[in-house]
């Protein structure tokens, strides 16, 4: 074992000393002592945001007030930030607008896009899906009169070869929430294409973590939050994707006066503005829609491919650390060792997941876990090293040598 981790940290040193992306680390306000692998639940703070925020508090709230709508840009900022946003998205400017929670905009793409193939009675999703995606799905086929299939994304292509002709929607993630397993977008979207369904993709797990190609694939809808990879905060503003050519056609169900094509018209009847600006609903969360803004300047000069490159290595090594390290000791990964099919989290498999993760976080190594017996470990390139994930392995080696979960509170 004691040729393992000298192995294992001489090939961490290595793996760091030629980062190229290791400067970016100082954009965020990382605390001392602690090894953050949580970022795919909340991003931790970007240095830039404290500033940000004070001045919208101090000066455009403040001194400014409500001329600040104008004065600095608050009204513009959905369809900004949207747009900031969609870079990270492979998106065109104008189809990407933020502002509202992901549950919104779940609701406000499923609706709209299920009402785009009103001849067709299918809403096709994962099973597996993050529970709030399969609520939505089955609020808005009640709504609209549909049938919900729960098709598991290996068996998402010959369902749409033998009944894609009924599918209005698939609507799926690219990344497993759970295992971190990565999924095919092209091979999806090109297969519910071909029957003449529409696909909408929830980002979740996936944007701000590797290169996203969503004009390029044709993707009609997508959805996510802020508050993961971007790094926008607890509770941060999502985002929603509307491909340019649905703009004339889309229609949200969730009509709002900023939405409206003349909002300050006052008009009895809603008549939608035009191209993207029809999915605003109401009053923007300016706070944290300008936090968010602000921490996606961390994107800045930053090349996804480098960060995909880097979540590869980091995850790739982990993988190791866990094969040499922790497998004796129960653990089983269960996120696919092809960096074809990873996302950019690790998940263990271990009866005592809760108790662990707890131990974790009171020897200053922070993760998460997923019921019943889940650890998952998020790793942010712009941030995370391997000798994080190594000092992770190697204290979650010593508690479980040590039965120190044992007393670490089940909650």
């Amino acid at each position: 074992m004691t040729t393992a981790l000298t192995a294992l940290d001489g090939q961490a040193a290595r793996l760091d000393a030629d980062d190229a992306l290791a400067p970016f680390r100082e954009r965020f306000l990382l605390p001392d002592a602690v090894v953050y692998l949580d970022g795919n639940s909340l991003g931790p703070l970007p240095a830039a945001v404290p500033q940000a925020l004070t001045d919208v508090v101090t000066r455009q709230w403040g001194t400014d007030l409500i001329r600040s709508w104008d004065t600095n840009g608050w009204w513009a900022a959905p369809v900004r930030v949207g747009d900031a946003v969609g870079r990270l998205l492979g998106a065109a400017p104008g189809q990407t607008v933020a502002g509202d929670s992901t549950s919104v905009q779940l609701f406000t793409a499923l609706g709209a896009a299920t009402a785009l193939r009103p001849d067709r009675t299918l809403l096709v999703t994962d099973p597996g899906h993050f529970p709030t995606d399969r609520y939505l799905a089955q609020a808005v086929a009640r709504r609209q009169d549909l049938e919900v299939r729960w098709v598991p994304p290996a068996d998402l292509l010959p369902f749409l070869a033998s009944e894609g002709d009924r599918v209005a929607v698939v609507s799926y993630s690219p990344v497993d929430f759970r295992t971190g397993e990565l999924y095919d977008m092209r091979a999806v979207t090109e297969a519910a294409h071909r029957v003449g369904a529409l696909v909408l993709w929830d980002l979740c797990h996936a944007a701000g973590a590797l290169p996203l190609y969503l004009d390029a694939l044709g993707v009609d809808f997508a959805v996510g939050c802020g508050y993961k990879f971007l790094n926008g905060g607890p509770g941060a503003p999502a985002y929603l994707y509307v491909a340019r050519r649905h703009h004339e056609a889309f229609e949200t169900p969730l009509p709002g006066w900023n939405g409206h094509a003349d909002p300050f018209g006052l008009s009895r009847d809603y008549t939608p503005a035009p191209g993207i600006a029809r999915a605003r609903i109401g009053t923007p969360p300016v706070l944290s829609l300008l936090a968010l803004e602000a921490a996606l300047t961390v994107f800045d000069d930053v090349d996804l491919a480098q960060v995909r490159a880097k979540s590869l290595s980091l995850t790739g090594f982990f993988l190791r650390c866990t094969t040499e390290l922790l497998a004796p000791l129960g653990f089983e990964a269960v996120t696919p060792a092809d960096p074809a099919r990873r996302g950019s989290h690790v998940a263990l498999r271990h009866p005592h997941a809760r108790g662990l993760t707890r131990a974790l976080a009171d020897q200053g190594v922070i993760i998460d876990m997923r019921a019943p017996d889940l650890l998952r470990f998020g790793v942010n390139a712009l941030y995370t090293t391997h000798r994080d994930l190594l000092t992770a392995a190697r204290r979650l080696r010593t508690i479980v040598r040590e039965a120190a979960y044992e007393g670490a509170p089940a909650r």
